[in-house]
């Protein structure tokens, strides 16, 4: 019974890696229609060439020789890396996966020694999922932070084009002078200029750091003005004031839609609380559940209700700007 917990969170942590790996990296569709016109301005002018970044290092990603191969071969490194950087964090994807399946398994075994049933046992499947929703809830937070210092940001750049700096000395004004994460997002656009990259390719790596809309329309218009001309100055200064504007609104649905985000975790949650907090009172009562034909028919029912219950909650707080 032990090895088929074994097996079961193993599984799960395969299907675990490949949801984590997918959610939040591609953006919706109508988002996509959307950016489909600023991808087309900000595309490298020979699309033969992917835009590179010869300051990206080619890290392994894990020390485990058999697990690095595999990761290899399912061609994961580009996109695992990209998405570790959005989020912030130093450790590799093999590590994530070390200590999500290390932890479901450990978590596992000592549920089914205290209550000798594979069922509770299963549960530990639960931790499978949680590093990888933490490198995403570090993603989200980041580029949430990035949208946010834009707006000043591109400030500082009509500072500086307007006594008379160039658009790279703009870049490393806010480099030197912003908060990070977008100081060190504009410094690499800055030293990728220094390194000889040119200036196209430099903003397109930019808005493959940052996947964020507000930065695609800012690449967009420095592009279009360096091929049609005009003065930057106050196009970035429209830009600025429409990422902000685009900011507010941003935050004022987020505030009306509070209550329901807060009533979808409540209810999701509540039953879970519920259930641990019966079985301290009467874990006989409650263990029916698991050991008896018609309480796994419910228990499973249960689930499934929950699961499709927050999706629709989700859905329907969920309002893109």
């Amino acid at each position: 019974m032990l090895l088929i917990v074994l097996s079961i969170c193993a599984g799960v942590a395969a299907i675990a890696l490949l949801v984590a790996m997918t959610v939040g990296a591609s953006a919706s569709r109508p988002a996509n229609i959307r950016l489909a016109a600023l991808d087309r301005k900000t595309a490298p002018a020979r699309n033969d060439e992917p835009a590179t970044d010869i300051r990206r290092d080619q890290k392994q990603m894990s020390t485990i020789p058999w697990l690095n191969h595999w990761l290899t071969r399912m061609n994961l490194a580009s996109a695992s890396s990209v998405y570790l950087y959005q989020a912030g964090v130093t450790v590799s994807l093999g590590t994530l996966m070390v200590i999500s399946v290390s932890g479901a398994v450990v978590l596992g075994v000592i549920l089914y020694l205290r209550f000798g049933e594979a069922l509770p046992a299963l549960l530990s499947a639960g931790f499978l999922p949680l590093p990888f929703l933490y490198v995403q809830h570090k993603r989200s937070k980041r580029l949430s932070a990035l949208e946010q210092q834009l707006p000043e940001a591109l400030g500082t750049m009509v500072s500086a084009l307007r006594v008379g700096h160039s658009l790279i000395a703009s870049l490393g004004a806010v480099a030197q002078e912003s908060a990070e994460p977008i100081a060190g997002e504009m410094r690499k656009c800055f030293e990728e200029q220094n390194y000889g990259i040119d200036l196209r390719t430099a903003l397109v790596n930019l808005t493959g750091r940052a996947p964020i809309q507000d930065f695609r329309i800012f690449v967009a218009a420095v592009l279009i003005q360096k091929e049609s001309g005009g003065n930057l100055a106050e196009v970035l200064e429209k830009v600025a004031q429409t990422t902000r504007e685009r900011f507010r609104l941003k935050k004022q649905v987020s505030v009306h839609t509070a209550q329901g985000r807060m009533t979808g975790w409540i209810l999701s949650f509540l039953p879970v609380g519920l259930g641990i907090l019966m079985y301290m009172v009467n874990p006989q009562g409650i263990s029916v559940l698991w050991k008896r034909p018609i309480g796994l028919k419910l228990l499973y029912t249960a689930v499934g209700m929950d699961i499709v219950g927050a999706l629709i909650i989700r859905k329907i707080v969920r309002i893109r700007v």
